[in-house]
């Protein structure tokens, strides 16, 4: 009687006739790992008199793109929203506030009323904002600074003048551009005062000293 050879164990290699092989651990196995350069950064206020030029341009391009969505998402008319709010610090001010709130209201690890909450609270900035449009005067294709009033003691200001302006985004982007600039020299002239004062070799535009 010939005996019926047996099967192979699961796994095994018939052509060398070695046992099963042990799998090797899947690099893919287990969660995901995850570093601090993938999670968000969490939102923080915005302090327009302390940031650097190069900060102080990504928030203003970032807060302009929201202001965008923010208008056409919500249909907010000149009242509310005008064209030209960023030559106005009250409204830049209540804006990035307003920004800085949605971005916590709508974080993914914020709780499911946290929206509306934001719409709540957005109902009254929608108030505060129609009272600092109608006393800067600013308007849908024109602006002029807000009036300040004199104190007793101070100089009168300048006279205000409207100025029409026909390309709201093309007067942004200069806008910035010589913002950042002004920020930047003052940086550079802080630096620079830092060297001559304290007799110390720095690099002007991070302050770390020279080796």
């Amino acid at each position: 009687m010939t005996d019926t050879p047996e099967a192979d164990p699961p796994g095994a290699d018939p052509t060398n006739g070695e046992g099963p092989e042990l799998d090797e651990p899947d690099v893919f196995d287990g969660p995901p790992r995850v570093s601090d350069a993938d999670v968000p950064e969490t939102p923080h206020p915005v302090n327009w008199n302390l940031l650097s030029a190069h900060d102080l341009e990504t928030e203003w391009l970032a807060l302009n793109r929201w202001v965008d969505w923010l208008r056409h998402t919500y249909g907010l008319p000149a009242s509310v929203l005008p064209p030209f709010w960023h030559h106005h610090p009250e409204l830049v001010w209540e804006l990035s506030a307003l920004h800085l709130h949605w971005l916590g209201a709508y974080d993914p690890e914020q709780n499911a009323s946290a929206a509306i909450g934001w719409h709540r609270d957005f109902a009254d900035t929608r108030a505060r904002l129609r009272d600092w449009v109608a006393a800067s005067g600013t308007r849908i294709d024109r602006d002029r600074p807000t009036r300040q009033t004199t104190w007793p003691g101070e100089e009168p200001g300048p006279p205000v003048e409207d100025v029409v302006i026909a390309d709201r985004d093309a007067e942004f982007v200069e806008f910035v551009q010589a913002q950042v600039r002004r920020r930047q020299e003052a940086e550079d002239e802080f630096f620079a005062s830092l060297d001559d004062d304290l007799d110390l070799d720095v690099y002007p535009t991070t302050g770390q000293v020279r080796d």
